[in-house]
């Protein structure tokens, strides 16, 4: 058991950040073993219940700092580390000169294991304790990076991409293969510890209709698995998609039409969509990962917040490294914010300090369907927090100094704040070693 007093920040449960300067946090195993939240509020109030409730149970200081929820990163390809900040005249291009050749190499499981063990760094200097990622079509990148996260105690959803035409060689599979190694790798990882299982077709274009049928039957055979993919990312994709799904109404009708929407389907992008695919997504409980930086990055236009509230499909933040040129989560949450004036394009909003913050953690989670056990630091949520440092550079200390309110302190943090804001890491309670600069 241990515990924490600092300034506090987490969530109630209609979004609103809830905030105690001067908090206590108290960290201990559940009934099963889980280590979990078990006490967390303001210090004053909660001083008698902390000393019945936990006697001689030391209270550690945490001065200057505050605890937060843990990062939750909705979509992210590990395999793409590398391809980070590659210039492209657009999402095709860049896929055909960085993404492809590049991920042909995780063949090799010494090189998928490498690039694992730093992906997952990165992950914990950046303070995101939980992601859904993408491994590449070789069953040997998920079986990498889902042995490196589970011997780190992590909370994470991954997939072997399918992709069986349209794809050079090195990454395209064999359409039945694929599925078999899908089903192996479900039973294989699927529930083990922490780790989950994502059912992953890279995109409509890159599997035939046998492949994305496949997908499906498998969708329905194991319902508590993920599905992740993309859509309607750039109308260059989508004029494609027509061509090669001409009965299709839209391209996310594709993935209905083949059992790939349903809850715990999570599309990235979500960009050129209308209200009828809105409400599609509405209605089947899939939600979207909007991902600023790398639309941004790639010309491929703004994600409409407004038309997604109006409607009322759900959607979180995410990063989608390496098209997105960020791990930190907190340039996730200022390019998200751009996104948002943006008025031009769509109708223009401004996304609020808390809202941001509660879209890469605790809405993040709810659009997993992890809501309740992960992306916030509520009792009985798993223990997955980091420490953060508001003074972490000298322009950010002056900065926060000077808020007067919650969302002056989050906006700051938010605008100024990158890695070095994240001071420690706990992952299911226990502190991570500290990643080497």
């Amino acid at each position: 058991m241990h515990a924490y007093r600092s300034a506090l920040l987490r969530f109630n449960q209609q979004g609103q950040v809830l905030y105690d300067e001067d908090g206590v946090l108290v960290i201990g195993p559940d009934a099963t073993g889980r280590q979990v939240v078990q006490l967390a509020g303001d210090y004053g109030a909660l001083q008698a219940r902390l000393a019945s409730a936990f006697p001689g149970l030391a209270v550690t200081p945490l001065p200057g700092r505050i605890l937060a929820p843990g990062f939750v990163d909705l979509h992210i390809h590990y395999p793409q580390t590398d391809v980070i900040g590659s210039p492209a005249d657009g999402l095709l291009p860049w896929l055909e000169n960085y993404t492809f050749p590049h991920e042909s190499r995780f063949g090799d499981p010494a090189y998928a294991a490498e690039v694992a063990r730093f992906f997952l760094d990165e992950l914990q200097r950046n303070g995101v304790t939980t992601a859904l990622t993408f491994a590449t079509s070789h069953p040997s990148s998920v079986d990498a990076l889902m042995s490196e996260a589970r011997a780190r105690g992590l909370r994470l959803i991954a997939g072997k991409v399918l992709q069986d035409r349209h794809s050079p060689d090195g990454v395209r599979d064999e359409t039945e293969q694929s599925l078999i190694d899908t089903e192996t790798l479900i039973r294989k990882w699927h529930g083990v510890e922490r780790l989950g299982y994502a059912i992953t077709p890279r995109f409509a274009p890159t599997s035939s209709e046998r492949q994305l049928r496949g997908a499906g039957e498998l969708a329905a055979k194991y319902r508590d698995v993920w599905i992740q993919s993309h859509v309607a990312e750039n109308r260059e994709e989508i004029a494609w998609v027509h061509e090669l799904f001409p009965q299709s109404r839209s391209y996310l009708s594709v993935y209905e039409e083949f059992g790939l929407l349903r809850e715990r389907a999570v599309y990235a992008h979500c960009i050129h969509v209308d209200d009828a695919d809105r409400a599609l997504m509405r209605d089947r409980g899939a939600v979207a990962a909007v991902c600023p930086t790398s639309n941004l990055f790639l010309g491929s236009g703004f994600f409409d917040y407004a038309g997604a509230d109006r409607v009322g499909h759900g959607y979180g933040l995410a990063s989608d490294v390496g098209g997105g040129t960020s791990f930190s989560p907190f340039r996730t949450m200022l390019a998200a914010y751009y996104v948002g004036r943006e008025g031009v394009a769509k109708p223009g909003l401004s996304l609020s300090p808390q809202r941001l913050w509660w879209l890469h953690t605790a809405g993040a989670a709810q659009a997993l369907g992890l809501e309740g056990v992960i992306g916030n630091l509520q009792p009985g949520h798993e223990a997955d927090f980091l420490v953060l440092n508001p003074a972490a550079t000298p322009l950010l200390a002056r900065k926060t100094a000077q808020a007067r309110n919650l969302d002056e302190l989050l906006f700051a943090l938010i605008v100024l704040g990158d890695e070095r804001v994240v001071e420690r890491v706990a992952v299911n309670g226990a502190w991570a070693a500290p990643v080497p600069a």
